[in-house]
């Protein structure tokens, strides 16, 4: 158990950060912030002080940013929050899915690794219908034939936890249909 002190601590340590994300000017600060804020989603005993800031509606804001940096940490964050039910429940209610859904479409392969498990985090029987539509399921599926072994074993872990396997019969058929049209391109390594 940690101390009232370490609690409290803790609280104001996390909260000079998001202070300082909020009033530097300085996008080098704000990255570095971004990312020592996303690292401490990692820790269960971060969630309730996170929750209280309000980091889940920062990090969100972070993925429509033009600076690359930005939406990866943004995108870091959301994955460790998601793990939490309750920062889960704030992400979705926040139309947490449609934002981590753009960003399959992002350049770098680590925002994308980190929306593709964030969607899995914030699967519930409410959101599945959401997370599984068939044009993130044609992602996945496209995901699956990528170069890098990464991203190939999550979006088939993807479609194996997520899809029934009708669902992914049908996304397999509506591709096959559509060879000719231009999808979400792959990620660059």
């Amino acid at each position: 158990m940690m101390s009232s002190s370490e609690v409290s601590d803790r609280f104001e340590f996390l909260q000079t950060l998001v202070t300082e994300f909020q009033d530097t000017d300085s996008e080098e600060a704000k990255e570095q912030v971004l990312a020592n804020l996303a690292n401490f989603a990692y820790d269960p005993k971060n969630m309730e002080h996170l929750r209280e800031l309000q980091v889940a509606d920062l990090f969100l804001d972070m993925l429509t940013e033009e600076n690359e940096n930005f939406v990866e940490f943004g995108m870091g964050g959301l994955c460790n929050l998601s793990m939490d039910p309750e920062c889960r429940d704030i992400i979705l209610q926040s139309d947490g899915i449609s934002l981590v859904t753009n960003c399959l479409s992002k350049q770098r392969e680590e925002t994308v690794l980190s929306a593709i498990t964030t969607l899995m985090n914030l699967t519930t029987p409410a959101s599945r219908s959401q997370i599984t539509e068939p044009g993130i399921l044609q992602c996945m599926l496209r995901f699956s034939l990528a170069d890098s072994p990464r991203l190939r074993n999550l979006a088939a872990v993807f479609l194996q936890d997520c899809c029934t396997e009708e669902q992914v019969r049908q996304a397999e058929q509506q591709m096959q249909g559509q060879q000719t049209a231009i999808g979400i391109p792959l990620p660059k390594d």
